[in-house]
């Protein structure tokens, strides 16, 4: 049973193991956006972020200036089905946000233990289509710390005034 098991799971990993092609998709157009950002004068300073069991994954962090960007890479092959954009949809947002708040809570506080960057929220879409030159966008501030904010400032914590949201109670 277990040597039965044991076999068949070598057998599987002797196969080859070919990545399928939407996850080399994905690693294709998140390299290209790792050099757009870099040629926009980013300082890149995490790829596929993720401490933990969370699920998910931030693509990029990276410094725009004074601001931490958490950047979503989406590639495309085709514009047949669905924009890039639109799979950042509602549930997507909400576990980027989670995992940015994780992200923050272990960057070291300032002196007087207030202080966090501002940060903002981007997508980068790259489009790879058959015959044609690669497509990069870049939508800085694509979407806020909820789903009403603005999504240009890193929104307060309602029960502090002056402090982000990274400690503030599940929800937001």
């Amino acid at each position: 049973s277990v040597l039965r098991w044991l076999d068949r799971l070598t057998r599987l990993r002797d196969r080859g193991a070919a990545m399928p092609a939407h996850l080399e998709t994905g690693l294709i157009g998140e390299e290209a956006a790792f050099f757009e950002l870099l040629r926009r004068g980013f300082r890149v300073v995490a790829q596929r972020w993720n401490d933990g069991p969370m699920p998910g994954d931030l693509d990029l962090i990276a410094w725009d200036g004074d601001v931490l960007c958490f950047v979503e890479v989406k590639t495309r092959t085709s514009r047949d089905v669905a924009t890039a954009t639109s799979a950042v949809d509602r549930h997507k947002r909400k576990t980027l946000r989670r995992l940015a708040r994780h992200y923050l809570r272990h960057l070291p506080r300032s002196p007087d233990g207030e202080d966090q960057p501002p940060t903002r929220f981007d997508i980068v879409t790259v489009y790879e289509l058959p015959g044609k030159a690669r497509e990069i966008t870049l939508i800085p501030g694509a979407f806020g710390w909820s789903e009403g904010s603005p999504s240009n400032r890193t929104p307060e914590c309602p029960d502090r005034p002056g402090r982000i949201q990274v400690g503030c109670p599940a929800g937001f």
